[in-house]
């Protein structure tokens, strides 16, 4: 959907809405091979250099797909009706209902509690109070969104919300409670225009993955398989020639083996890509898997470009990755903010937001990371100071219990002095296209939560509408993966035998020439290396303030690793640290490819060049390889050595 040419001045205060274009799948908002990147044939020789360093044994290989000869390694095959990939709030919930249609298989690349869920601390937005209205919250969703929001899935979510909020406290949910009326205490956050958020403390995700697990352990007809990553989605034809999913390829990390998860319904709820960037609140789980196989299955990825970084994590004086145990940055929760933090400069003395926006520290989080950035470069500091002490030591440590505890752990008493804080990647607003049922392009293939693109976040999430998210729509999920089941099982003429050849997909293995195994000393170094150079490059390129020149080296550069990661995965032999940098150097591509596409600033997305809004905006989809896009040519040979 090309954008429109004329601006509007981007105000910081409430903008009014804009005239939306449709969300609907329109021609390509992406260069096709006109828009090559750099030239093919240098590229190739590249990645010809790269694949023949002394980390790796080689092979002539294909860039196409296709059967490598003599690969002998098959997968076992377990049949369900529901595969879930993913053990978030998404998939858990998801399938705590579907379970009482059959089978269900969670399949996760860590343990099951590992992932964003977990670490989410402000809470879950529900209209819960006789004082707001679902209207209200719909209305700050779509200006946090900044209007190009899908307005039946923000309504769909808002309304449905609460509702689903009251199934989780009625579940075991244990959260935080009002000890004057002994209702739910509802705490407010950035962009929220009333108190809706409710929390379990500081540790809501926590609390709500504990809750899903427990039920979700000792049901039945639920069956967890930990330590296994999904490597690619298995995609068959039906009696007609249109495509279908048939469930994934699945790599099991402890014992090197590959299993086919074979199922009439598949639901991607495997999270965010935060490790794409050098600095994330995210676990290290969350690798862009889901994004990058619907990718590769040609599902529609929308919204790319959309990357929300949290205003606050907290700046412990390393440089560069900001690491905490998980290998990631600790945040410093909106709740803070929303309760009386308020943000100060490095030396304390101005309180800068409020030169920057009327709600001062409540604006939505685009403008207060983008406040913090200018800060932090206007006064050469490497952080900025969040201050809650002037509030009362019990009511900080009441609420704030756990970022009390960890700031406490490297010398930091946030009920005496200011929290030092810095913006960090935090969430994905965009993601495999999904419907107001989770449904994709790909009949079979559903997706939800923080992998998906719903719509109702639009250009910047709304705080804590992340775990609303994924919580409506996996309930939302079930009657259209019920009904493809059944349609599936009834219809023997349609599906029965793109069922039957399953077998003959083609394997991972059999795609990536050889059986599993794991990495060498120097070729670990070498993906090592690789993998931060991505994210050194999307931190420099696709970070908080944006422009064409940076981008587009930038793209050249991933354009180089995306041919390097697919060579060197096809030769080697299927192991996590490959899977991984694939799926990293993909979305990023995708971030890159989609951010030079919108020649405005909107939400999430800020671009120097660009500083206005556009009057008339749409989405920015996705369907075709980058192969085709950037013109990097259908095949590369290797040397046998």
């Amino acid at each position: 959907m090309a954008m429109a040419t004329s601006m509007t001045s981007v105000t910081v205060g409430r903008p009014g809405p804009p005239t939306l274009a449709p969300r609907v799948p329109g021609p390509l908002a992406v260069r096709g091979r006109s828009g090559a990147v750099g030239s093919r044939a240098a590229i190739h020789r590249r990645a010809s250099v790269a694949v023949q360093s002394s980390a790796f044994e080689h092979r002539d290989v294909s860039l196409g797909w296709g059967k490598a000869h003599g690969a002998d390694h098959v997968p076992e095959i377990i049949s369900v009706d529901f595969l879930v990939l993913g053990s978030g709030i998404a998939g858990l919930s998801y399938a705590l209902k579907v379970a009482e249609h059959g089978d269900v298989a969670i399949v996760t690349k860590g343990e099951a509690v590992e992932g964003c869920t977990r670490y989410a601390q402000g809470g879950i937005s529900a209209v819960l109070d006789a004082h707001d209205s679902v209207c209200s919250h719909v209305e700050d969703t779509l200006v946090a969104g900044a209007y190009l929001n899908d307005i039946k899935a923000v309504e769909a979510v808002c309304s449905e919300g609460p509702a689903r909020v009251l199934e989780l406290a009625a579940m075991g949910a244990e959260f935080s409670m009002d000890g004057v009326t002994g209702e739910l205490h509802l705490t407010k956050e950035g962009g929220h225009s009333a108190r809706r958020v409710v929390h379990a403390a500081d540790a809501t995700g926590a609390e709500i993955e504990r809750a899903l697990l427990a039920q979700a352990m000792a049901h039945p007809n639920i069956t967890f398989y930990e330590h296994k990553l999904a490597v690619d989605l298995v995609k068959g034809e039906d009696a007609g020639g249109s495509p279908i999913a048939l469930g994934a390829d699945v790599l099991c990390l402890k014992e090197e083996r590959l299993y086919r998860f074979v199922a009439l319904s598949t639901l991607l709820a495997t999270g965010g890509a935060g490790q794409v960037y050098p600095m994330t609140t995210n676990p290290l789980v969350s690798t862009g898997d889901g994004i990058a196989m619907a990718h590769r299955a040609e599902a529609a990825v929308e919204n790319m470009e959309f990357v929300q970084f949290h205003p606050t994590a907290l700046y412990d004086g390393s440089s560069g990755r900001l690491p905490d145990e998980r290998g990631s940055a600790f945040l410093i929760s909106e709740a803070v903010r929303g309760e009386g933090g308020v943000l100060l400069s490095a030396d304390g003395k101005s309180r800068f937001m409020e030169r920057v926006d009327p709600r001062k520290e409540l604006a939505p989080r685009d403008i207060v990371a983008r406040a913090i950035q200018s800060e932090m470069l206007h006064s050469g500091s490497n952080h900025v100071l969040l201050d809650i002490s002037h509030m009362s030591k019990d009511t900080v440590l009441g609420h704030f219990p756990n970022i009390a505890s960890h700031c406490r752990s490297i010398g930091i008493d946030i009920t005496t002095e200011p929290i030092p804080v810095l913006p960090a990647q935090h969430y994905l607003c965009g993601g495999v296209k999904a419907g107001l049922y989770g449904e994709t392009n790909i009949p079979g293939l559903f997706a939800c939560g923080e992998v998906a693109c719903s719509g109702l976040h639009g250009a910047n999430r709304l705080a804590s509408n992340s775990l609303l998210e994924g919580l409506v729509f996996g309930a939302r999920a079930v009657p259209a993966t019920v009904e493809h089941r059944n349609h599936v099982c009834s219809s023997a003429g349609l599906y029965r035998n793109a069922l039957m050849r399953v077998r003959d997909v083609d394997t991972v293995a059999e795609r990536w020439g050889r059986p599993p195994r794991g990495l060498s000393g120097a070729a670990h170094a070498w993906v090592q290396a690789k993998r931060s150079r991505v994210q050194d490059i999307m931190w420099e390129a696709a970070g908080i303030v944006r422009d064409h020149e940076r981008m587009k080296q930038a793209l050249q550069e991933i354009a180089d690793l995306y041919v390097e990661s697919r060579v060197i995965c096809e030769t080697y032999g299927v192991n996590r640290e490959l899977v991984e940098l694939r799926n990293i150097v993909t979305v990023g591509e995708l971030i890159l490819s989609s951010a030079l596409q919108r020649k405005e600033s909107r939400g999430g997305h800020f671009r120097a060049d660009y500083p206005r809004s556009v009057p008339v905006a749409g989405p920015t989809i996705i369907m075709t390889s980058a192969i085709r896009r950037l013109n990097l040519g259908p095949t590369i040979k290797t040397t046998q050595v």
